[in-house]
């Protein structure tokens, strides 16, 4: 009978859960109601996870409240997607729940459970049943029945794990879009693969828990002029926890010191974890002054004389040469340049949507939102990079807007304004109706209300055969996806995206805006659009070049 479990138990046990989460990724992807080709739930929690995974499998020291603040600072900044933020705020709230213990027995893990869904609930505006929260609710209310009549922690997360998976089974009763595609909830799948895994580890089943990259068995040996020509030999990372006071003051004499050893130096730091990277011919001073603001985890130490060939190592060298003088040419503008009012960043999905994007004022640019949801940590990143009081994030994805809230709450310095956008047509709507004499307030309530008189259509292809909103799917077809569902089903392109547009536009619409993707020519663009012209005169119709993957194009509709 196990009654309790300490610190290096529960270690062990988090990250069984996030490496059996991380093997079945993929199945959970796969799981998502639409059978678009981006479907990313399991992707996006397993991200979410293993951020804190790397750093609690290199911890040091190992007691509760260091694991808990590991868990929780590096699943916040590592969250990904709705699912993943749910996720983090789920073990945010758990990990609140055991940091003061040194032991924990059922209570205690019954009590982290309630307080891991009642900080999750309470992360989401709108909480919706047949989820990720309903798997996690049913979970804990479990728990706090068992935890008054059972003592044996094996036996307790078993009963609970089968209460999960029941609650999973009837995710499809609560959402008739799940059972019309024959699916139970992606999140709450991801998040009873978490609970097996952290099951089979407090069985003692063997799992490798490394979450570190794999190094490589054998080097290249270079010549000894390419050698000398390496001023700095050892590339070296890590992370410090910080549990000492460490201010703008503190940070700048670190960097200091860091250039006073090596090169190509990288210092980033958020509340209580700073993340460090230099090039040095002696990693032992940088991990010695980092060790006096704290305990440090997620070492990393490579020999670049001997990991690189002659090519690449001057082309790193070439290449950190050039971004160093961009930084330090960033660093000079900023310096010159006042501290704006108002700035944005804004979300994109390809090299043409954000050239557009640029061109109507955003400041910051994160790529990548369609097919590979943005981090907290990228939030945060691009906040530190604008300088400016209030900053408007257009999130451009209803999957990056919780990621997107997150950063925000975590930002004490600036206002954070998140635009409800939930597709790039939405973003460019609300750019172009930014007005820079009035306040922020009063733009945030204009923005948001243009956003709402945009229609957005996207066409893709599908990856399995399904049924949804009463249409038959296969393998290969052509979708053209609206806003609440999927409007049109074909095998042609063209012929889909018209079907689609015959959805969208009506007597009302006056702008219609065609952004094509990467696999689709300027040409054929070109024709889609004078059809579409055609069909409707009342409206204009505008072709841009967006350069997205996956979607052939995204249209607007306003």
């Amino acid at each position: 009978m196990i009654k309790t479990i300490d610190a290096q138990m529960v270690a062990k046990m988090f990250l069984g859960g996030a490496k059996n989460l991380e093997s079945k990724k993929e199945w959970i992807n796969e799981l998502n109601v639409f059978p678009v080709p981006d479907g990313d739930t399991g992707t996006n929690m397993t991200l979410t996870i293993t951020a804190a995974a790397g750093e609690v499998s290199n911890l040091e020291k190992l007691n509760m409240e260091k694991l808990a603040k590991c868990i929780s600072s590096g699943s916040l900044r590592g969250a990904r997607g709705n699912s993943g933020v749910i996720l983090s705020q789920l073990l945010r709230g758990f990990t609140k729940g055991i940091k003061d213990q040194e032991e924990l027995d059922v209570i205690d893990l019954a009590g982290a459970m309630q307080k891991a869904v009642e900080t999750a609930y309470k992360a989401v505006m709108k909480p919706k049943e047949g989820t990720i929260l309903t798997v996690a609710k049913g979970a804990a209310l479990k728990a706090a029945e068992l935890a008054q009549n059972i003592e044996d922690i094996e036996e307790f997360c078993r009963l609970v794990i089968e209460e999960a998976e029941e609650v999973l089974s009837r995710t499809p009763d609560m959402l008739p879009v799940l059972k019309e595609a024959g699916v139970v909830d992606s999140g709450g799948q991801g998040l009873v693969e978490v609970l097996k895994g952290c099951y089979d580890a407090l069985l003692g089943k063997e799992v490798d828990y490394s979450f570190e990259a794999p190094k490589k068995e054998s080097a290249v040996r270079i010549s000894a002029q390419t050698e000398a020509d390496i001023k700095f030999g050892y590339c070296t990372e890590f992370i410090i926890m910080l549990d000492k006071a460490y201010d703008e003051k503190t940070e700048l004499e670190f960097k200091a010191f860091l250039e006073s050893i090596g090169d190509s130096i990288v210092v980033v730091s958020d509340d209580d974890i700073v993340k460090v990277h230099v090039h040095t011919n002696d990693p032992g001073l940088a991990i010695q002054r980092a060790l006096t603001y704290g305990s440090l985890s997620r070492m990393k130490i490579d020999n670049m004389r001997l990991e690189h060939e002659e090519k690449l190592i001057k082309d790193a060298s070439r290449i950190a040469a050039e971004q160093k003088k961009q930084d330090e040419a960033k660093k000079e503008e900023k310096k010159q340049e006042p501290r704006k009012e108002m700035g944005f960043i804004s979300v994109s999905i390809g090299e043409g949507v954000g050239e557009i994007f640029k061109g109507l004022g955003v400041d910051y640019l994160i790529e990548g939102g369609q097919t590979m949801n943005p981090s907290t940590e990228d939030m945060l990143e691009a906040i530190r990079q604008v300088n400016a009081d209030n900053i408007f994030i257009l999130p451009n994805n209803k999957n990056i807007i919780l990621a997107a809230n997150q950063a925000g709450f975590l930002t004490s310095d600036k206002r954070v304004i998140v635009i409800q956008t939930k597709t790039v047509p939405q973003g460019i709507t609300a750019m172009v109706n930014y007005i820079p004499e009035e306040t922020p307030r009063e733009n945030e309530l204009r923005m948001q209300a243009e956003i709402q008189n945009v229609k957005t259509g996207q066409v893709t292809y599908a990856v399995r055969d399904t049924k949804i909103d009463d249409k038959e799917i296969h393998l290969g077809d052509i979708m053209g996806i609206g806003d609440d569902g999927i409007l049109a089903v074909g095998k042609e392109i063209q012929e889909t995206t018209l079907a689609m547009m015959e959805e969208l536009v009506d007597e009302d619409s006056e702008i219609i805006g065609i952004y094509y993707g990467e696999e689709v020519s300027e040409e054929d663009a070109q024709a889609l659009g004078d059809k579409i012209a055609e069909k409707y005169p009342d409206a204009e119709v505008e072709v841009h070049y967006g350069g997205q993957p996956i979607y052939y194009y995204v249209v607007s509709v306003e």
